[in-house]
């Protein structure tokens, strides 16, 4: 068997003992269709007032706003749902969400996914001393490569696993250093803060420098 799924699975098992759920959200193919009905042209008009923080079309002006624009439908829906429902902590983001029903989430979610993601912000360079980790991951530590969950180009796979390429650097910072500390704990089964506590302060710089780098 894949010494990644042993390694990563007993991890798991031993973390989901002691954690509560991480999120409220079930994928069913009632939630699916839900995503899928998304209507973009309300989610534009919802979406006015999310602009301040995350601009007119999911692009932020701001690094430490995440950018929405060309995010997985299914990933955005979750996130708001978790807000809601308060599995993801955030007190401006709480207040939105509580007054969002299924449908305006998923129009939301509709109206970013279709929207052309950001360029590249990162400063570029030669970033050989992670590139292990992306391609390989660390089998000493149980990190699985970043390249499994977040595709090739930082584009995100599957329902869960959210597009990183052309997050700002100091987002993708924050995040990572959330997950590390536990402040943020919304990821599936834990993933993402079992792998994060494994990371030094500098691997979360280097590696939030080159997908803040990567083209979409």
């Amino acid at each position: 068997m894949n010494r990644w799924i042993v390694g990563v699975g007993t991890l798991l098992l031993a973390t989901a003992l002691q954690a509560g759920p991480s999120t409220q959200i079930a994928w069913t193919e009632e939630t699916l269709e839900t995503v899928e009905s998304g209507n973009p042209e309300r989610g534009r008009e919802l979406s006015q007032r999310c602009a301040g923080c995350h601009g007119d079309k999911g692009i932020s002006a701001n690094p430490i706003f995440p950018n929405l624009a060309g995010q997985l439908a299914t990933y955005l829906y979750r996130q708001l749902h978790d807000y809601k429902d308060g599995s993801r902590e955030n007190p401006m983001m709480q207040a939105f969400a509580a007054g969002l029903s299924e449908q305006d989430m998923a129009d939301l979610a509709a109206f970013y996914s279709r929207q052309p993601p950001a360029e590249a912000a990162g400063k570029g360079g030669d970033f050989a001393d992670v590139m292990a980790l992306i391609n390989h991951g660390d089998s000493k530590r149980i990190i699985p490569p970043c390249r499994v969950c977040h595709g090739e180009h930082g584009q995100g796979e599957m329902i869960d696993t959210p597009r990183i390429s052309g997050q700002s650097q100091a987002y993708l910072e924050q995040t990572l250093k959330a997950y590390k500390s536990g402040a943020r704990h919304n990821d599936i089964y834990s993933r993402m803060r079992l792998i994060a506590q494994q990371l030094t302060d500098a691997e979360i710089e280097r590696l939030a420098s080159y997908y803040a780098g990567l083209a979409p």
